[in-house]
């Protein structure tokens, strides 16, 4: 089993009930358990500004999954709560499932890249994963929590 870390964000309707039910999705799929969820925090958007703010946290799972087999069940989940790849990129979005990191692994796929390639400029990311493990090591990059401390 890998531990994983999955990101989720929300900014358009009901946006902590988008969360919830998004965990909800993921503590019923095989090969992944949910075991631990950061708090929600509300942040503005990155990119694409011109939207409303995001409510933000991270998931820790246990699973026998893939990377890539675990993303394709984020992106089912993001599929089901009807999530559409409509408007601009970063633009506005009812959930947003990103896989973080998966152990130690480095993964660079079409697709799929792990650690998730802006990961370490995002702070909306960093706080929720520093929250669930404040010894956490993004590979390549170093501790979550001096990644934290080069954007303050």
């Amino acid at each position: 089993m890998a531990r994983a870390y999955v990101g989720l964000g929300a900014n358009l309707g009901r946006r902590a009930a988008n969360l919830e039910s998004a965990l909800a999705l993921l503590r019923r799929e095989p090969g992944l358990e949910v075991v631990a969820v950061s708090s929600f925090r509300e942040t503005d958007p990155v990119g694409f500004v011109d939207q409303p703010p995001f409510l933000n946290a991270a998931a820790a799972v246990e699973t026998d999954l893939s990377p890539r087999e675990l993303l394709e069940r984020l992106l089912a989940v993001e599929r089901t709560l009807g999530r559409t790849r409509e408007g601009p990129r970063f633009g506005p979005r009812t959930i947003d499932l990103d896989l973080l990191l998966y152990g130690d692994a480095v993964v660079s796929e079409p697709g799929l890249d792990v650690p998730h390639p802006r990961l370490h400029e995002r702070r909306f990311a960093l706080e929720p994963l520093a929250e669930l493990d404040p010894g956490l090591v993004v590979p390549g990059r170093g501790p979550v929590s001096a990644l934290l401390a080069e954007l303050d």
